[in-house]
């Protein structure tokens, strides 16, 4: 699949914004101790990869009823779903100068009873863009940082009606960022992500 930068200007992918909060002094932090034992922009970017894969569980595999949405909150509360752990990790990258975009996949549910809006993203290292999803592994999951071929967490079954969707972009979409806002806990979070990108992202 051919990934298409949604905004052409390649400093876009490396903005701060309200959910990619990589000027909050957590984020900064984070990013300087997994800077200093990095020797260079593709080690920092596994680095914090599998800081976010494996160090902040998906609330749903630890059954935890907070909602997060912000980088900074996901770093310190350590805990979100996929599009928060998205947020975080676009943060961390983005701190030291990685241009990092936001990506999304329609995927059955586990019980393949509905549909729901995966988030993941996409880091530029070596001149191209290059998938990532820091979900969090458990059992049947086993998504690895990898520039040499996708490894994430869920292969995309077109025949089931799941969806790749190649656009890159710069900031989360704001339809499911006004939902993650307004949650008040992870089950009602639950009942309200969309089932596919929403129109106008």
């Amino acid at each position: 699949m051919e990934l298409i930068q949604e905004n052409p200007d390649l400093s876009a992918y490396l903005a701060a914004d309200e959910a990619i909060d990589h000027t909050h002094p957590l984020v900064r932090a984070t990013a300087a101790r997994l800077a200093r034992t990095s020797a260079d922009s593709y080690v920092y970017a596994r680095a914090a990869y599998e800081f976010v894969r494996d160090t902040i569980p998906h609330s749903a595999d630890a059954g935890d009823r907070r909602v997060t949405w912000r980088a900074s909150d996901v770093l310190d509360r350590r805990t979100g779903i996929c599009h928060a752990k998205a947020h975080a990790l676009t943060a961390l990258l983005r701190a030291e100068d990685i241009p990092t975009a936001l990506c999304y996949q329609r995927l059955l549910h586990d019980d393949g009873s509905a549909f729901a809006l995966h988030g993941l993203v996409a880091v530029r290292l070596d001149g191209a863009w290059h998938r990532q999803d820091p979900r969090g592994n458990k059992p049947g999951v086993d998504a690895r940082f990898s520039l040499d071929g996708e490894r994430l967490a869920f292969p995309v079954d077109a025949a089931a009606g799941e969806v790749d969707y190649p656009t890159l972009y710069a900031e989360p979409n704001p339809a499911m960022l006004e939902i993650l806002k307004a949650a008040p806990d992870r089950a009602c979070l639950w009942e309200r992500l969309p089932e596919e990108l929403p129109s106008g992202a």
